[in-house]
């Protein structure tokens, strides 16, 4: 019998068994995943899997399983493998059935050879996803999800696994004897050589890189959206249901680590190969090397349990609609008021002293865009916060305070640099045949700050151009045009856009706020710092738990408040019919909305709307007396 630990360690063994107890039946596949997800729903069985976003891949044991944190970058064409196949003893002619699922490399015992036409063999489908971490993704979420882990893992100091396999040394010997071949690449990509010579199907859609040989070329580009980011990449095999997935999800897979040397000897010899014979192989060299990296820069995981999250924020259930997490939410909203006036406190002090911003803040950062009419994105809510110093630290501490209370976020400096020479837009690269990334390419929920404070006067060529009319639309319509070269795809997407900037922002807005400082510090770095740390842990926690848990609430309008709330408009449209729009009704409802969320209320009152005219007017007579002063529209 197979010990507890079995099944984290050695999942091979669990699915061996179950393999082998129920040939020749095919549901041994579904036994499989209904085993391991009822060992996930032990205990915080979740917390014992080693974590690829916590832990360096050589610190994990290969064919173990493991979990990860991840977005979809990218979806490569499907791929063929063999689910089922059959390997012979060619001395005692004794034949062994074994599965192909969650592998890279076909496995035979010793003395064994795979029957490539044997009747019993099964080529099925599989997916392959190229996910890196969730872009953004804040530092005290990463820390967070950290310290919650349980999960025992040392230094390896090899990827060799214990069970069969060749060494380097073998593998020479292979390339002179290939008779000796004892284990194949069980993917089938591509033709099938003759059997006499040593047998190998492709895995995947292309084979083999450039970073293994000592004339490699440029470093791998792990295809990251924002420059800086750190972590692994990976290809995710995933065998059901892909068609549920989309580019830009954001998941959480349960799979078998793969990251066997034997798959980069495998891809450079195929790519060797093809290269004599080019028939034999269609992709790119540039295919080859992006499809098939080395195992060890971009491990593989091979997929038995996934979801797509509603929100990564660790400090909150990851699904919201169980029996416990209603227990969680009900016990947090009980307490919701004071965490509320905390909250608008420690924001209005980060706004020095202005709590008309502080309020718009807050609600800017619960809006999600909830629902689409057509193509129009309800519920977006981008602030354009005016009246900020310029070429000042204040901006930068701001996105600091905003970072430690959002699970990802990203600040844009809008310079005529970056605007130039940056991508905003991921595009299709078709020799390479792959989605190469773009700052836009965010996750869900994603809070970006676009510091206009840093613009100066200069020229936007082309590309300038392209990425400010990308912003734009990401503003107004919550999607990206993602370049495929010869024509346009639409990708929705709901990011929460707040724009700093010193007079009226270039990019559009649905609601601008003209920040009044009541207090000018001396010293604004010290300012701004001492206000993080003077925050308890705690009380840091419960705003990060109610601005991630508001956001997930359902909302919903009674009949009779509908009545009245349009009575009101008509009878504000009579008495003032020159300011009052159809745009300004959107944008009370959208304050009303959110205003009613933030205090834990999930339908609109009276008092709620009377309270979002107030804000509003508020507002509005701030920016009325500013034009004033200025002379100039904002």
């Amino acid at each position: 019998m197979p010990c507890v630990a079995d099944w984290l360690n050695n999942p091979f063994s669990i699915v061996q068994g179950i393999f082998a107890q129920n040939l020749p039946n095919s549901d041994w596949e579904k036994k499989v995943t209904d085993y391991f997800k009822e060992k996930l729903k032990e205990n915080n069985a979740t917390n014992w899997v080693p974590s690829l976003n916590d832990v360096p891949v050589h610190y994990l044991k290969p064919n173990s399983l493991v979990k990860f944190r991840c977005m979809v970058q990218d979806m490569f064409d499907p791929e063929f493998y063999m689910g089922v196949y059959e390997t012979v003893d060619p001395n005692t002619n004794a034949r062994v059935l074994h599965f192909g699922k969650y592998r890279d490399v076909a496995e035979c015992g010793p003395q064994q050879e795979i029957d490539l036409n044997s009747s019993q063999t099964v080529t099925l489908e599989r997916q392959t996803f190229y996910c890196v971490p969730v872009p953004g993704e804040s530092a005290w979420v990463k820390e967070a999800y950290i310290s919650a882990s349980q999960a025992r893992v040392s230094p390896s100091t090899s990827y060799t696994p214990s069970r069969h396999k060749r060494s380097y040394e073998e593998d020479e010997d292979m390339e002179l004897h290939p008779s000796k071949q004892k284990e194949q690449h069980i993917g089938s990509g591509g033709d099938i050589h003759g059997c006499g010579e040593p047998k190998r199907l492709e895995t995947e859609a292309s084979a083999g890189h450039h970073l293994i040989s000592p004339n490699c070329s440029p470093p791998l580009d792990l295809n990251f959206p924002l420059p800086g980011e750190k972590g692994p990449a990976c290809l995710v095999k995933v065998y059901e249901s892909w068609d549920s997935y989309k580019v830009n999800d954001v998941l959480e897979v349960y799979g078998i680590l793969s990251v066997d040397p034997v798959l980069s000897i495998v891809n450079n010899e195929e790519r060797d190969n093809s290269t004599l014979d080019p028939m034999e192989c269609m992709d790119t060299a540039e295919e080859q090397r992006v499809h098939s990296p080395p195992a060890s820069l971009v491990p593989r995981i091979h997929v038995i349990l996934a979801q797509k999250l509603q929100h990564i924020n660790p400090l909150l259930p990851a699904c919201l609609n169980e029996e416990e997490s209603k227990t969680f939410v009900s016990n947090f909203m009980s307490e919701l008021s004071p965490v509320r006036a905390e909250l608008l406190g420690f924001l209005t002090h980060a706004f020095l002293g202005d709590s008309l911003a502080a309020e718009y803040l807050i609600l800017h950062l619960i809006s999600t865009v909830y629902a689409r009419r057509d193509v129009l994105p309800l519920g977006k809510f981008t602030v354009n916060l005016s009246g900020c110093p310029r070429n000042s630290i204040f901006t930068e501490h701001i996105y600091r305070i905003i970072q430690q209370l959002v699970p990802a976020s990203y600040r844009l400096q809008m310079t005529i640099e970056n605007m130039n020479h940056s991508r905003f837009i991921p595009h299709k690269d078709y020799t390479a045949n792959r989605l190469v990334s773009g700052v836009l390419q965010l996750a869900s929920n994603t809070s970006l700050v676009v510091d206009e404070t840093q613009l100066e006067q200069g020229q936007l060529d082309t590309t300038g151009v392209h990425n400010v009319k990308a912003l734009g639309n990401l503003i107004t319509w919550q999607k990206v045009d993602y370049d495929f070269s010869y024509h346009q795809m639409e990708f929705p997407c709901n990011i929460n856009v707040l724009i700093t900037s010193e007079g009226r922002s270039l990019l559009p807005s649905d609601c601008q706020v003209h920040l009044q400082p009541q207090i000018i510090p001396p010293n604004m770095e010290e300012y701004m710092n001492s206000l993080l740390t003077a925050v308890l842990p705690s009380v840091l926690n419960k705003f990060r738990i109610y601005l991630s848990l508001l956001r997930l609430l359902d909302y919903s309008i009674s009949d009779e408040v509908t009545k009245a709330v349009e009575e009101d408009f008509v009878e504000m449209r009579k008495n003032d019919p020159e300011s009052i729009t159809a745009d300004d009704l959107h944008r009370t409802l959208l304050v009303a909305r959110f205003l009613s969320l933030s205090a834990g209320q999930t339908t609109l009152s009276r008092e709620r709307w009377l309270r979002a005219k107030q804000l509003e007017a508020l507002r509005k007579a701030r920016l009325q007396q500013q034009k004033c002063v200025n002379g100039n529209e904002l």
